[in-house]
């Protein structure tokens, strides 16, 4: 009985780790495909494209302490120069893309 215990949890572990690392390609891809242009490689936009579009880096203070809930709004509707990907990107390419962005402030 120990060894099936041991196997269904390592069994789950694996899965939940295979879903984390999925999880976040997606969100890379996305973010790669749709966001890298303006926001830049890592996080920080070429200072052309800072200047001309008001994007800021991803470890400003002031986007640091945006929600994600906040950046996700604002991806999905669009703000300032920045297009709405409602309708273009699916609510979970969205919060991928956020949850991956928000990995460059850290």
């Amino acid at each position: 009985m120990s060894k099936t215990i041991r196997f269904q949890v390592t069994l789950a572990a694996a899965i939940l780790l295979a879903g984390a690392v999925g999880f976040a390609q997606s969100g890379e891809a996305t973010y790669k495909a749709k966001c890298q242009s303006c926001h830049g490689t890592a996080g920080v936009p070429s200072p052309g494209i800072a200047k001309a579009m008001g994007v800021k880096p991803a470890a400003d203070p002031s986007v640091k302490s945006s929600s994600e809930a906040k950046m996700i709004a604002i991806t999905t509707n669009g703000a300032g120069k920045m297009p709405a990907y409602k309708g273009k990107l699916t609510d979970a390419q969205i919060k991928e893309a956020v949850v991956y962005f928000r990995t460059f402030a850290k």
